[in-house]
């Protein structure tokens, strides 16, 4: 049995539903945790009632120490916060897991994931790198690994290291760089050197994404993705938008005028959060959270596409 736990709110409800769905295809056998944010997603997905998923509302999770870090954050720096603190907290209260692992919810798994456990072998910690293409290398400076696949083991190294990265994120997880930090992520750069039994993963098809999809060789083979020689496993939907009246926002300027977003990998994922929607919909007709109007985000990319691209560096740079 492989275990995982995400959060989310209403706003990510199609995606974090479209999430789960791609896992139970990819994952013979698989248990999911879900953080839910508000009571609304909760009741969604307890009517939805789907197979090996076990939904826990914020509430529940929420002690003094979360609690004065909420006081002090934004929704999405909290949100962060809480990566470390549910994982731990699953890791803890349900004593059958052997091995957890966090998931972003804007993911979609897109073929087997028992490949990424058989390179993690008996490791008590497994991460993944942006594995940055050249033009966004400088973005490293916020964080040589994503949280987007995180695994701890329950033994000494594993527990340490989430105990640790927890307590860090009590502390301090904001939304800018200071001090050799940045969000949650940034505290990942010293699990190599600091735990011995920390795994990087490094199969080309883990972990494909807006910054790094450009430095890849993508087509279909055999009916699957192809990343290089590996079939792809899962794609990270940074910046993806639901529009109005079934459109998409897929990405922004920053990274499309650099190359093409892969349309074999966005179309798959844009059926996938309309067969959600609708599922959701037969539930609550009315369900709008997370779609955006339409205008908004295709008239801010078009006054983007005016700036030339050495500006847009230069600013991007200094921000």
């Amino acid at each position: 049995m492989r275990y995982f736990c995400t959060l989310f709110d209403k706003n990510y409800l199609i995606k974090g539903l479209s999430m789960i769905n791609s896992l139970s295809k990819n994952c013979i056998k698989y248990f999911i945790y879900v953080l839910c944010l508000d009571k609304e997603t909760k009741d969604i997905l307890d009517k939805i009632n789907l197979n090996n998923v076990k939904t826990i509302l914020l509430n529940e999770i929420e002690d003094r120490d979360l609690l004065e870090a909420k006081s002090k954050r934004t929704n999405t720096e909290y949100c962060w916060t809480l990566a470390s603190s549910f994982t731990w907290y699953v890791l803890n209260r349900f004593k059958q897991i052997d091995l957890i692992t966090y998931l972003d919810a804007d993911l979609l798994f897109y073929s087997d994931v028992e490949v990424i456990f058989k390179e993690i072998k008996k490791s008590s910690i497994a991460i993944i790198e942006h594995r940055f293409s050249s033009p966004f290398e400088y973005l490293e400076v916020n964080g040589r690994f994503c949280v987007e696949w995180n695994s701890f083991r329950r033994d000494k190294e594993g527990i340490r290291c989430l105990d640790n990265w927890r307590k860090q994120c009590l502390a301090w997880c904001y939304y800018r760089l200071e001090n050799g930090k940045m969000g949650d992520q940034k505290y990942l750069d010293e699990w190599p050197s600091k735990f011995r039994n920390c795994h990087i993963i490094k199969d080309d098809g883990a972990g494909i994404a807006p910054w790094n999809y450009a430095k890849y060789e993508i087509k279909k083979q055999n009916n699957k993705i192809k990343i290089n020689e590996s079939n792809l496993i899962f794609y990270h939907f940074h910046q993806f938008k639901i529009l109005e009246n079934q459109r998409f926002f897929r990405l922004g300027d920053m990274y499309s005028s650099n190359k093409k977003e892969p349309d074999l990998i966005y179309e798959i994922y844009e059926k996938e959060i309309l067969k959600s929607l609708n599922i959701i919909r037969k539930i609550d007709k009315k369900f709008n959270h997370g779609i955006f109007t339409r205008k908004n985000y295709f008239f801010k990319d078009k006054i983007k596409k005016l700036i030339p691209n050495t500006i847009k560096k230069i600013i991007r740079r200094i921000i």
